[in-house]
């Protein structure tokens, strides 16, 4: 609370918001009386407006200043400015009645302007609810009542519920033990892992594989990115020589245990510049240098 005038670390904590791509929001679902809550009560749905309230702040000062700025050179006649001038003049109103920068939508000739403004609320946001153990998978409450805000608020934000208690068990446990206890709480992943997969989801992202006989990868790349592009994540030379990628979809080539059989069994299949990749792919790329 205060961040958008500077109070404590607020000018630090908004600017590290403006690196990201994306917003988790972790609010508290849970009652603890030996886990005092900096406002007292627990309430996610005041905790969410507090943040976002500051967000919004931070925000609309932002656009005044670009605002004032702007309006004088787009009196000149500059075609920027005036582009900038007819965005910023809606989002100046949002801002001050409340809502926040993503309810506009710009038109393919102005994302990029609106993308320069690097406004907090133009995010996209994920909520991670941090519940008991024994309601992970039910929820409680306290998450129903953050679910109702978002709604009322006409916010598709999903929200992930994990337990933070969990997740630090988690990390004290070797790899093997880890599944079974998971399997205790009747949990095929953990919190952290679901969280990954819904910020994929949310940024529109999705991996696929390399492997080798020394090592295996997961590359990162947008849904719908065609072979050459995912090749040029690995290396800038992959994507410019390319001339085919050899795949095999992630299941079948555990399933077979590696590339010699899964080529026995017809399983790998040449795909061209055309091919978009599909979340899980495993991929051998042919290009020339």
């Amino acid at each position: 609370k205060g961040a958008s005038e500077g109070e404590g670390l607020g000018n630090q904590f908004l600017a590290n918001i403006r690196e990201v791509d994306a917003i988790i929001h972790v609010v508290r679902c849970f009652e603890d009386p030996d886990v005092q809550h900096v406002v007292g009560a627990v309430d996610p749905a005041r905790d969410r407006e507090i943040i976002n309230i500051e967000l919004g702040l931070a925000d609309l000062a932002s656009v005044e200043k670009r605002l004032d700025k702007t309006a004088r050179t787009a009196k000149s006649g500059d075609p920027l400015a005036k582009l900038e001038f007819r965005l910023l003049e809606p989002l100046q109103r949002e801002l001050a009645a409340g809502r926040p920068a993503r309810v506009i939508e710009p038109s393919d000739e102005e994302a990029a302007a609106y993308r320069s403004f690097n406004l907090l609320t133009a995010k996209p946001v994920l909520y991670a609810a941090n519940v008991p153990e024994d309601e992970i998978n039910s929820g409680n409450r306290f998450v129903d009542a953050l679910r109702v805000a978002l709604e009322a608020d006409q916010e598709t934000a999903e929200v992930v519920t994990f337990s933070a208690k969990v997740e630090a068990e988690l990390a004290e446990l070797a790899p093997e033990d880890r599944t079974e206890f998971l399997d205790s709480l009747g949990l095929s992943e953990s919190g952290l892992d679901r969280l990954a997969h819904a910020a994929y989801h949310l940024l529109g992202l999705q991996s696929y594989f390399t492997a080798g006989e020394k090592e295996v990868r997961a590359w990162t790349v947008h849904r719908g990115d065609k072979a050459p592009a995912a090749a040029g994540v690995i290396h800038s030379d992959f994507e410019k020589g390319f001339i085919r990628a050899e795949t095999v979809a992630y299941g079948d080539f555990v399933r077979v245990g590696g590339w010699k059989p899964a080529r026995e069994q017809g399983l790998s299949r040449a795909e061209g510049k055309e091919y978009v990749v599909q979340d899980g792919d495993v991929m051998l790329f042919r290009f020339t240098s």
